[in-house]
């Protein structure tokens, strides 16, 4: 049922081999330490606050909903896994409980355990979205987000929908997206999720990414979390967010989902099938919101000069075709020459990491990702350039 993730199998040992990481996306600005301490570097010195709110009353409060409105998860692989399965879930449910004369047909889907719940996912993705509700069961279909702002467009949403060769479960997105770096604002986010409701599924936003801003816009604007845009108390929305991005915390493996609190609720059933997130990791991600500006003010800056250093990079290479999106650290580029898997390949022959295309669907071209300390990032970006004159 699950099928091996190409991608994640491409991945794995690179960034630590690797001489020069452009491929990590997380903003890792500290070496890792010693494995054996139980505390992150990033944390470590951090006073532990006071026996006062809960984690998930903490996320509650960023993302400016009620604590019903949230379930804390082992990461947001995790997460995403929860929210396909309770999507698929209630559409079983709901097509179970309409009442169908369609000569037969219902009965026959019944014996067989009911009809295949669909889920309309982003293209191009990020494979674990495809995969992983193929893997519980959902049949897959796609929906385009055209080059070159590759923006979502709830119309195309609304034309796929109806095409479906089962109930919808739930439309899938990245914000900002997985690999262009492109950010949705949340009246689009909203028109989509209608589009969503109205096929009876719901919307599923992954947002590890959105927290990746210049901060100009503050961190109290209407719909913002950590800074950014954010589908979270929507309705028909389902919000997935962890701190292993943005705040270069993966090995705690903390994350949440946002929706609706019925949702919500069916969520919590589906967990008792599934590990959970362990206490010491709770404690730990605490501390993260005990001294949340501050971790929060040092994380834009690192992710704002490395903005800075992708935008120099592009703009003094003819070579390449593609944009750097306003405050992302990360972009999707093209040779003039050669497919993605040629520089990629050229690339790690230098001990240059850089991530083919292909693994989201877009063959022609790399993604650059800048989560290294900026002084490495300038080094990798200085050794990717030489490898580029090369080609």
């Amino acid at each position: 049922m699950f099928p091996p993730l190409a991608y994640l199998q491409w991945i794995e040992g690179r960034p630590a081999a690797a001489e020069h990481d452009l491929g990590t996306s997380d903003l890792r600005r500290l070496p890792a330490g010693d494995p054996d301490d139980l505390v992150p570097p990033r944390l470590r010195g951090l006073s532990q606050p006071g026996a006062g709110r809960s984690l998930r009353e903490h996320v509650a409060d960023e993302y400016d909903v009620h604590e019903a409105n949230v379930l804390l998860t082992a990461g947001a692989t995790h997460g995403g896994f929860l929210a396909c399965a309770t999507a698929a879930a209630l559409a079983r449910e709901r097509h179970d409980d309409a009442p169908v004369d369609d000569g037969g047909t219902a009965a026959a889907e019944a014996a067989e355990g009911g009809p295949q719940p669909c889920a309309l996912v982003e293209a191009p993705g990020y494979e674990p979205l495809v995969e992983t509700p193929r893997g519980i069961g959902s049949r897959v279909a796609r929906v385009r987000r055209p080059g070159p702002e590759y923006g979502l467009d709830a119309e195309r949403v609304a034309a796929a929908a109806p095409d479906l060769a089962g109930p919808l479960a739930h439309v899938t997105v990245t914000n900002r997206h997985n690999p262009t770096g492109a950010v949705v604002d949340r009246a689009t986010l909203a028109a989509t999720a209608e589009v969503a409701a109205d096929h009876g599924g719901y919307l599923l936003v992954d947002e590890v990414y959105a927290p990746y801003t210049s901060g100009t816009g503050g961190d109290d604007a209407a719909g913002d979390a950590f800074g950014g845009p954010t589908g979270a108390g929507l309705a028909a929305t389902v919000t997935l967010g962890s701190l292993t991005k943005f705040h270069g915390l993966g090995g705690l493996r903390v994350g949440w989902i946002t929706g609706p609190e019925a949702f919500i609720e069916r969520a919590r059933l589906v967990e008792h099938h599934v590990p959970a997130l362990a206490a010491p990791s709770v404690a730990l991600a605490r501390r993260v919101f005990g001294h949340r500006d501050d971790l929060v003010a040092d994380a834009r800056d690192h992710c704002r000069r490395n903005h800075q250093l992708l935008v120099g990079f592009l703009a003094d290479r003819d070579d390449l075709a593609g944009s750097v999106e306003p405050g992302s650290p990360f972009a999707y580029l093209e040779h003039e020459r050669v497919d993605g898997d040629a520089v990629s390949e050229a690339a790690w022959d230098a001990g240059v990491l850089v991530v083919p295309g292909r693994f989201f669907g877009m063959s022609d071209g790399v993604r650059v990702s800048l989560g290294r300390a900026p002084d490495d990032c300038e080094a990798a970006l200085d050794a990717f350039g030489r490898v580029l004159d090369g080609l």
